[in-house]
């Protein structure tokens, strides 16, 4: 940094050459017609100019050069806007712009312009014609304009081939010359009211907090002579308030350099007269430091309290005329109207305030065991923002955090400040934000030098903390009041999606979606088998695709988290671990310091790209369902992110819900293949081939997840080139009606097998149905036997008991029943059946069917026997395959509805012998 001062009359400015300016291009804000208009209607009396190169440091020597400069000036009263400016303006250039800036401070009677150029001419220079949009007051930069409009009373920016230069202007209010500070003229009528005269009681108070000095004042207001009181503690005396966010007591403001402020003296009556002071820290000629107390009643105070700075025009004055306070004034143009953003201000301001390198704010939860990190500025936020510490002293804990405490020098006090810890922060001041005498925060303001701060410092972040602790804990509850209802529609929604699914793989997908990006920016699903099984990667999700594969293979190589019961949320390391050391070792590969160098950097990025997208914090979570771990709920952030205490409560109720919904999709899924092993065991095995007859079936089953119903079916060889075939149905359907089924199915083969005519079969059939006692249920059943003939024919005996009619269909079309009614099975006990015996010539088709069929309904209409005959007169010449699809077809269409009722279609058709 380079910095000059000419306190002379105006001369050339330093930045000049000697040769003619070159046209320029400029624009000036609303306060001003013309850039040069603000310099030109006083005379400059002094300048100061300094260059800061694009360095770390630059932004913050450039605060202190302006202060120092206007306080040198006798500007105090506009230096905290100036630097606000100043911080911003040169932020755009060394930071943004990356180049060199120049500020040049021009001091004239009414007023300070400072002017702040960077040699990036071409960045985003407006229009005269356009309207230019200031952008979002929230974002982290480019806020240096909208500032200037804010606070400054003219402001404007000039371009010109090499610079551009930007310029505001602050004006000082009108009084005397000579004076640092002043007030208005008032009339007399509007003068601070006294009663009769005004009396300065003046205290001395030693370094042991004891009085040493007390005037006659000091008597008169208070009722106590000198040698009453001289040698006692000012505590004794002094009523000091306890109100609300205020963390400093008398003892640390009996300590601070300068302090002013109101309380109380307990006068020799016993009231306590309300009174306003001035502290001023002292020493003597041997060093000893007292402090002086100047001390006037409370509505005497315009005669100690220091006036309040002149606001810029039109800038600090609120509607109703009244002045506005500074901190308020910046917080407030415009006030953010979300949380983050006025903790963003908050913390950018405090910096400000102190010149400081950095700033930052941790809220309490609402035990205050701990604070979070919320806001903060010059610090790497991104791997600490909501990153916790406990509040408790200890190593690695924020002991000072519910008192201001200012440390001179963080290498002498390791820990002290676990935030600031790898920062290169030296000294810091931190004080706490409270509430009704609750802790509800902290804020810090840091610096790269040792002995920054001092108790002064202190005092005037303690005082801003005061002013922004009910805000901030309005905003926070308003927060968290928003957050909690959204988390209450979070989990209604997450439960109603789990719960409408029993499939295993759709809940893990289901549970994977729900968190991300809502919780988390990746997510992976470990499940367990049992008990002796080790953890499994069964689902994995990131927010960004092209992520998902690398996630997947970095979480594949190393082992999986232990699958602990312990409810809550756990910090997982082996991740982010993982994910550096992979990147590492790709680095090293790819500069051809390993054992094989990479061809291409593909593999460098996507391994840096993977590291990044997993490298911040990682939790885990158990999924417990009916007292036993099945799996574990692993979220995670990329790199130098962290969770909220409000995510994790969150993310632990939607483990409980995904827990219980993926048990009960476990237990459906092994109990539907427990179910559907079963009922393939009911089923018959594939039917087999009969010579010269062609044989087709369709079997459907009512109600989800049934393979096998009431109706039921099959073809078998019996002997000698004989076939038996069967199409029953039981009453009713599901497991009750399957299980008869497969009584009847198996106990056919047998008997059938064994050499049992048709009738004797179906005989010993009804006597094992009437044997299962209240399980029985009534069966009917067609049963033939089939004999293929060598001329093309063939021979069939079939028995109907209680069975729809078997239907033959003719070459010409014509359609008959096949066989005639008989008692169905599973009612009476003495049985007589007969058998009926007939020949399928060629081309002749013989279809059976259920009541499934027959009985299939639309409104009042069924298809019945007759619509099934007329169905089957259309099937002339058809395959026996073509036949049964045809059947099908017709009964789905016969109705809107889905049928209710099982169905079973066995068509035959003897084809005739094929031509030589």
């Amino acid at each position: 940094m380079t910095t000059e001062l000419h306190p002379e009359g105006p001369r050339q400015d330093p930045r000049d050459t000697g040769r003619q300016p070159l046209p320029r291009q400029e624009w000036t804000g609303p306060g001003t017609t013309h850039a040069e208009e603000p310099r030109s209607r006083s005379e400059v009396t002094a300048r100061a100019s300094a260059r800061f190169e694009p360095v770390g440091r630059a932004v913050a020597s450039a605060r202190s050069f302006v202060r120092d400069t206007l306080q040198g000036w006798g500007f105090a009263d506009v230096a905290d806007d100036a630097v606000v400016l100043t911080s911003e303006l040169v932020t755009n250039a060394v930071v943004h712009a990356g180049t060199s800036a120049e500020v040049l401070c021009l001091r004239s009677d009414d007023g300070v312009r400072i002017e702040v150029a960077d040699r990036y001419p071409e960045r985003e220079i407006p229009l005269q014609t356009t309207a230019v949009s200031m952008g979002s007051p929230d974002r982290e930069g480019g806020r240096g304009l909208q500032l200037c409009a804010a606070l400054a009373g003219h402001w404007g920016v000039e371009y010109t081939p090499t610079h551009k230069r930007v310029w505001f202007r602050l004006d000082l209010p009108e009084r005397p010359v000579g004076t640092r500070a002043a007030g208005p003229s008032l009339p007399t009528e509007l003068l601070p009211l006294t009663d009769g005269r005004v009396r300065v009681a003046v205290l001395q108070i030693d370094r042991t907090g004891s009085l040493s000095a007390w005037n006659e004042d000091a008597e008169e207001l208070f009722g106590y002579a000198a040698d009453q009181v001289t040698g006692k503690p000012l505590t004794d005396l002094a009523a000091w308030p306890h109100t609300p966010g205020t963390g400093t007591g008398i003892a640390e403001a009996l300590r601070l350099s300068r302090w002013e402020g109101s309380y109380g003296i307990r006068g020799a009556d016993g009231r306590v007269i309300p009174v306003y002071a001035s502290h001023l820290r002292v020493r003597d000629t041997a060093g000893e430091p007292s402090t002086v107390c100047l001390l006037v009643r409370d509505d005497e105070r315009a005669v100690l309290q220091t006036p309040p700075r002149a606001p810029a025009p039109d800038s600090a004055s609120t509607t109703d005329g009244q002045t506005a306070d500074p901190f308020e004034l910046f917080i407030g143009s415009p006030a953010p109207d979300d949380l983050d953003g006025l903790l963003q201000r908050t913390v950018e301001r405090a910096r400000d305030i102190l010149d400081g390198d950095a700033a930052f704010l941790l809220l309490a939860t609402d035990d205050e065991t701990e604070l979070e990190v919320r806001a903060s500025t010059g610090l790497p936020s991104a791997r600490q923002r909501f990153a916790r510490v406990p509040v408790d002293a200890g190593p690695g804990r924020y002991g000072s955090a519910r008192m201001p405490a200012v440390h001179d020098d963080l290498t002498a006090a390791s820990g002290a400040v676990p935030l600031l810890g790898g920062t290169g922060m030296r000294s810091v001041v931190t004080v706490p934000l409270k509430v009704e005498g609750r802790l509800t925060g902290s804020l810090g303001v840091a610096a790269e030098a040792p002995s920054r701060y001092s108790n002064e410092e202190a005092l005037r972040l303690q005082f801003a903390a005061d002013r922004i602790a009910l805000a901030v804990e309005s905003a926070r509850l308003g927060e968290l009041e928003r957050l909690r209802r959204g988390s209450l529609s979070f989990l209604v929604e997450a439960s109603d999606l789990l719960a409408g699914t029993l499939d295993r793989d759709q809940t893990l997908a289901l549970m994977a979606q729900m968190t991300i990006p809502t919780l988390a920016t990746w997510c992976a699903v470990y499940t367990i088998a049992d008990q002796a099984s080790e953890p499994y990667l069964s689902y994995v999700l990131h927010e960004d695709e092209d992520r998902i594969d690398g996630l997947k293979e970095l979480l594949s190589k190393i082992p999986p988290p232990e699958p602990i019961p312990t409810p809550g949320a756990r910090v997982w390391a082996a991740p982010a671990e993982a994910a550096r050391q992979a990147a590492l070792r790709t680095s090293w590969r790819g500069l051809g310091l390993g054992e094989h160098s990479l061809g291409d950097g593909s593999a460098l990025g996507t391994t840096q790209a993977t590291a990044s997208a997993v490298g911040g914090e990682t939790v885990v979570l158990p999924l417990v369902a009916r007292n036993r771990v099945i799996g574990m709920l692993t979220l995670g952030k990329p790199a130098d992110e962290h969770f909220r205490q409000e995510i994790l409560e969150l993310a632990e109720d939607l483990s409980r819900r995904a827990a219980l919904a993926l048990d009960n999709a476990r237990l459906y899924s092994e109990r539907t293949a427990i179910s559907q092993s079963l009922q393939r065991s009911l089923l018959p095995p594939e039917h087999p081939h009969v010579d010269g007859v062609e044989v087709e079936v369709i079997y459907r089953a009512a109600g989800e997840g049934n393979e096998v119903g009431g109706d039921f079916y099959d073809l078998f060889p019996i002997h000698d080139g004989a076939y038996g075939f069967a199409i029953g149905d039981v009453c009713g359907t599901g497991p009750e009606a399957a299980a008869v089924t497969g009584l009847a199915r198996h106990a056919l083969r047998l008997l059938a097998r064994e050499g049992y005519s048709g009738p004797a079969v179906l005989e010993r059939l009804n006597s094992a149905i009437l044997d299962e006692g209240p399980r029985s249920r009534f069966l009917t059943l067609l049963y033939g036997e089939l004999w293929p003939q060598e001329d093309g024919s063939a021979n069939l005996k079939v028995v109907c008991a209680g069975h729809p009619l078997p239907l033959r269909l003719r070459p010409d079309g014509s359609v008959e029943a096949a066989a005639e009614p008989q008692p169905l099975l599973g009612v009476m006990e003495d049985l007589e059946l007969y058998e009926q015996a007939l020949t399928l010539d060629p081309g002749d088709v013989l279809l059976c069917v259920t009541d499934g069929v027959t009985e299939r309904r639309e409104g009042t209409r069924m298809l019945g026997d007759d619509g099934l005959a007329e169905v089957l007169t259309t099937c002339t010449g058809l395959t026996a395959g073509a036949v049964a699809a045809r059947i099908s077809r017709a009964v789905e269409r016969f109705a809107s509805d889905a049928p209710s009722d099982d169905m079973a279609i066995l068509a035959m058709r003897v084809p005739g012998l094929l031509p030589d």
